[in-house]
């Protein structure tokens, strides 16, 4: 327990935002969060800032870009920039054919409109494969709306389906400033940073030694501002970003909040596939006697999941990859399911999906996070948090409250025996895993699933 209290220490040391707890909201449902970011949008009269990975062109998309070029048209001095993956922008859906990607909308958009508005592809790695922009949250004049969501019809729940996320809105100027700060100095300002409405778009190779330069800014960069004093009546937010294998300051710290847990750790991830320092804290955590809980979509709720009802593809098989490695963890400590020491509850409500990730931590220390807690976030992809100090439990019921409506659709596993062996899975999916194994390719998968 001493090294649990010494990773504490170090946890209580990072610099902070003062927060009033009053001005953290969480938003409870996809629905409400769309709604919100419509709200926002209208009502901004500064700086409209939307980060994710991409911005689909189907009837949510149109409809943020409608709202956002609106905006625009009402009051042209206005600053709105949205930011998303540059490779992902460019292609279509896993499995369609050929197209020019979401780019097409955002050139159609551009050329309908009076004052234009900025529609960026950041490009991470040279390929989409090798490392994407992962990185989340929404400035919006002083108000910072994080969440996992991209923004797509299941995303924001347009119509009958939802993909199920965390959605938080921080009222806080130092924050929203800090998180603006980065997005204009580190993405907006490189040269590998282009435009994705004009007609004459460079190509990646084009930009090849831009995107070294922007990678290698990225594995040092980190959010400024000045830290504050946190008053007994507040609580602290400490913003993260981190790129790359080494001296990843994220995910050093968040291996170091999950060693810090001394009593409850509750993890939600959904693609099981935790990094090795993670896996590794998660079983010393065991070791020292703390609760560990963890969520995650049930294979059903993962968004590449195709029945087998349907014509089989190759990406289906990713689902049936995760729940072994799940059904693997589960076997590995029975013996702490079995004592109740371990809780894994499967996510799962009729045919919507699960995307939600975060950590918490003895009551006191919540990660707001759209890192998915694997290796491809660990090693590839640009990813951020904000960590949320709560020394004094000022937002508990809150926290409780969001905690409860994730739960509420799970099914808690009483026994690794439970889940389904590859012996019951598709004839497709146990000719891919044992083609898979047979050329000892699943360590290489693992690590950019």
């Amino acid at each position: 327990m001493d090294s649990a209290i010494a990773n504490k220490q170090r946890i209580d040391q990072l610099p902070c935002i003062a927060h009033k707890p009053e001005d953290l909201e969480t938003l409870f449902d996809a629905s409400s969060f769309r709604e919100r970011l419509h709200q926002e949008i209208t009502s901004a009269t500064r700086r409209i800032y939307l980060v994710a990975l991409y911005l689909q062109d189907d009837e949510a998309g149109r409809g943020i870009l409608t709202a956002l070029y609106e905006a625009k048209q009402s009051n042209p001095d206005l600053d709105i920039k949205v930011l998303v993956d540059w490779h992902r922008a460019q292609r279509g859906l896993i499995g369609d054919s050929k197209s020019d990607g979401n780019a097409s909308l955002y050139r159609e958009f551009s050329e309908k409109y009076t004052h234009p508005i900025q529609i960026l592809g950041v490009p991470v790695r040279n390929r989409e494969v090798f490392g994407v922009l992962h990185l989340k949250g929404f400035v919006i004049d002083d108000k910072v709306i994080y969440s996992g969501a991209s923004l797509n019809d299941v995303y924001l729940a347009q119509h009958n389906r939802y993909r199920y996320d965390r959605y938080h809105v921080i009222h806080n100027p130092h924050l929203a400033d800090s998180m603006a700060g980065f997005i204009v100095e580190t993405l907006v300002n490189s040269d590998a940073v282009n435009c994705l409405s004009q007609k004459v778009r460079p190509d990646t190779k084009s930009l090849k030694g831009a995107i070294r330069t922007l990678r290698q800014q990225l594995q040092k960069a980190s959010y400024h501002f000045q830290p504050e004093q946190v008053a007994d009546n507040q609580v602290g937010l400490t913003p993260l970003v981190g790129l790359g294998k080494r001296k990843n300051t994220l995910n050093q710290h968040i291996c170091t909040l999950i060693a810090s847990a001394q009593t409850e750790l509750t993890i939600c991830t959904p693609y099981f596939n935790f990094p090795r320092s993670v896996s590794r804290e998660v079983k010393r955590a065991l070791r020292r006697g703390v609760k560990v809980t963890v969520v995650v979509g049930d294979k059903t709720a993962n968004d590449f999941y195709i029945p087998p009802s349907e014509p089989f593809k190759t990406i289906a098989g990713l689902p049936y990859l995760y729940e072994v490695n799940l059904r693997n963890f589960a076997k590995q400590n029975e013996s702490a399911i079995a004592r109740r020491q371990l809780a894994i509850h499967l996510w799962k409500h009729d045919d919507n999906s699960f995307h939600l990730k975060g950590i918490w931590v003895d009551r006191s220390y919540m990660l707001i996070t759209g890192n998915n807690l694997n290796p491809r976030a660990w090693k590839l992809d640009l990813e951020n948090a904000i960590l949320v100090h709560d020394k004094h439990q000022l937002l508990a019921e809150q926290k409780q409250r969001e905690l409860d409506c994730i739960l509420q659709h799970t099914h808690l596993v009483g026994s690794y025996k439970l889940i389904e062996k590859i012996d019951a899975y598709p004839a497709p999916v146990r000719k891919l895993i044992k083609r898979i194994r047979r050329i000892k390719a699943d360590h290489i998968l693992n690590q950019i699933l």
